[in-house]
């Protein structure tokens, strides 16, 4: 069966879909949230299933983090010798969190669908100056599924006059059937330490090198790797995430919901618009990049 793409007006939940699959894999992308991949199967191996009843908003499931990952503190940062405020949309701990696309409405500018593969381009246009981040911008998601693969391609454009900081990532949560006997293996020495509203404190060493083992354990934790690669291994699948750049950080969250664990790619950490580690300026005009890859085995 060849690659199809439909789209779907859920006009009950207020939803605006598009769904891209064949006989074998799925995708079912929300653009009116965040463009936010909200199911996905590979090679009949589902993945990324609804997390009701967890809400999208507390979740933010599958959306791009821009232009920061995690929180802010206080929703306040420095840049170039002037305060900014941000607006503390995370209001228990007093913090600004995850950016501002997860709420956005995309629209499709680009589809295509053959035997082997389908692929829609996505975007979204910022022209409003938003409070604490004056400055306007547009980015570009492309989704290209096959039988075991889902490619996502970001690509960030400054369209404002002046240079503004960011952090990119991407906030995909994956289901297991037996999430207490899967592991997660990646390449690290290093994590971060929290305080209790898990604004970054300092960065410490990781003991358990190479692997951690899911088991009981409640996680929301962050690392720095040392490669761009890697792997959940669950009883029933081993899923590879590659990522085209390299020695960034891997954020893991394990939600009140059995099963499902977030496994999160992203390029800065918590408070990185204050403590700038992983913070990337963006000049006027230029564009930022970045793609992940999820295989199936």
């Amino acid at each position: 069966m060849s690659f199809q793409i439909k789209q779907i007006q859920d006009s009950e939940n207020n939803l605006k879909v598009v769904e891209i699959f064949n006989d074998r894999s799925f995708a079912k992308i929300v653009l009116n949230q965040g463009a936010s991949l909200q199911e996905l199967t590979l090679n009949s191996v589902p993945l990324i299933q609804d997390l009701h009843p967890l809400e999208y908003q507390e979740t933010y499931a599958s959306s791009i983090l821009f232009p920061f990952v995690s929180r802010v503190k206080d929703g306040k940062y420095w840049f170039n010798g002037k305060e900014y405020h941000l607006e503390t949309n995370n209001a228990s701990e007093n913090s600004a969190l995850h950016g501002f696309v997860y709420n956005k409405q995309f629209k499709i500018i680009a589809q295509k669908a053959t035997s082997e593969k389908a692929l829609v381009v996505l975007e979204y246009i910022e022209t409003n100056l938003t409070k604490g981040f004056p400055y306007t911008y547009s980015i570009q998601l492309t989704y290209t599924l096959t039988k075991a693969s889902l490619d996502v391609q970001v690509e960030v454009m400054n369209t404002s006059n002046s240079v503004f900081p960011f952090t990119i990532g991407w906030h995909p949560y994956f289901f297991s059937d037996d999430l207490y006997s899967s592991i997660l293996k990646f390449d690290s020495d290093k994590q971060v330490a929290f305080d209790d509203n898990l604004i970054t404190k300092e960065i410490v060493d990781f003991k358990n090198k190479g692997a951690i083992e899911i088991k009981e354990q409640q996680l929301d934790n962050c690392f720095l790797l040392n490669s761009n690669k890697v792997e959940f291994v669950t009883p029933n699948y081993t899923l590879r995430i590659r990522s085209s750049s390299n020695n960034d950080f891997l954020q893991v969250y394990t939600p009140p919901k059995k099963n499902t664990i977030a496994i999160e790619p992203v390029t800065g950490i918590s408070n990185s618009f204050n403590n700038k580690i992983g913070l990337r300026e963006l000049k006027p005009k230029d564009a930022y990049r970045i793609s992940w890859q999820l295989k199936v085995e």
